[in-house]
């Protein structure tokens, strides 16, 4: 699998606010990654009632139902054009998405939320840390990510729901569960549904990211400031490890094989369905983990 999850700036944030409209929308952000990231991506279908609506380089899921959608993430500010475009590829119509669901609010994955939500009129949902992040406009010091010279940014949505673990949300017979997996972000959530094909109905996750990417100076092991997040992050990674699993998809699709997998898809040999999916996902996090306490610890 490739890292480009892992890419940061010498500690820094991947990138910080380059355009405004206004105090509280973001038009575009710029940063290392971010041309690479936003390269358009033709829209395709994952299994049953679940498409892939996002960017080259950063997920957005759609999933379908009669009674309206539901979108997982809006990518980066620029990157709202783009899904929203997919979208209506597909046939489907962005006033028809009821629920929009964030994994975490950095400008990554929240930053086309505000757009998305404006065109769509739907209801956005995040983890209770997720909303105050989305509703502030700004990442805190309690994100390993937070760098105080280098604030990063999303386009404040003023109504976000909040979501506990575990508690399910409907539109029609869709139902989409919430599953907090603290680590990378105090909100970090991933997210789980059934999708059917062919007769069978399938597990499907959303895989928030399980990289400990921080600031410089930051440390998961806690420090004057904070926390030991070690335990909890590990924690995260083991529920993911756990879950029920046909289908997984992760935020950066990189981390899953996602474009390896649509282009190996046929007509009739699914390529996304693995139930070891997650299994393999949470291993390589765990790998990731370790190496990074141990380098802590090390002083």
């Amino acid at each position: 699998m490739k890292t480009i999850g892992l890419l940061v700036l010498a500690g820094a944030l991947l990138g910080t606010p380059a355009a405004w409209a206004g105090d509280d929308a973001i038009s575009v952000i710029k940063c290392s990654n971010c041309a690479e990231w936003n390269q358009p991506q033709r829209p395709f279908n994952v299994a049953g009632n679940t498409w892939y609506v996002g960017t080259g380089g950063l997920s957005a899921l759609l999933i379908t139902g009669l009674q309206g959608h539901i979108l997982l993430d809006g990518a980066l500010p620029q990157s709202a054009a783009l899904i929203e475009q997919n979208i209506k590829a597909l046939g489907f119509r962005i006033e028809d998405v009821k629920l929009i669901l964030n994994s975490h609010a950095h400008f990554d994955h929240a930053g086309g939320i505000a757009a998305l939500q404006a065109a769509s009129g739907a209801v956005v949902v995040a983890s209770a840390h997720g909303a105050q992040v989305l509703r502030d406009g700004t990442i805190g010091p309690d994100d390993p990510q937070y760098d105080p010279a280098h604030p990063s940014r999303v386009s404040r949505v003023a109504k976000v729901r909040s979501v506990a673990d575990g508690e399910t949300l409907s539109v029609g017979p869709l139902q989409v569960t919430a599953r907090l997996t603290p680590g990378h972000t105090p909100g970090s959530t991933t997210w789980t549904w059934t999708s059917c094909e062919h007769g069978r109905c399938l597990d499907m996750v959303y895989a928030d990211s399980l990289t400990p990417v921080s600031a410089d100076g930051f440390r998961f092991t806690g420090d004057a400031n904070h926390a030991d997040r070690s335990v909890a992050f590990m924690a995260s990674i083991d529920k993911v490890a756990a879950l029920k699993c046909d289908v997984i998809v992760s935020t950066h699709p990189d981390f899953t094989d996602t474009m390896e997998k649509q282009a190996a898809k046929t007509a009739t040999h699914n390529t996304f369905i693995d139930p070891d999916g997650c299994r393999k996902y949470a291993a390589e996090a765990r790998k990731r983990l370790a190496a990074r306490l141990a380098q802590e610890r090390k002083g």
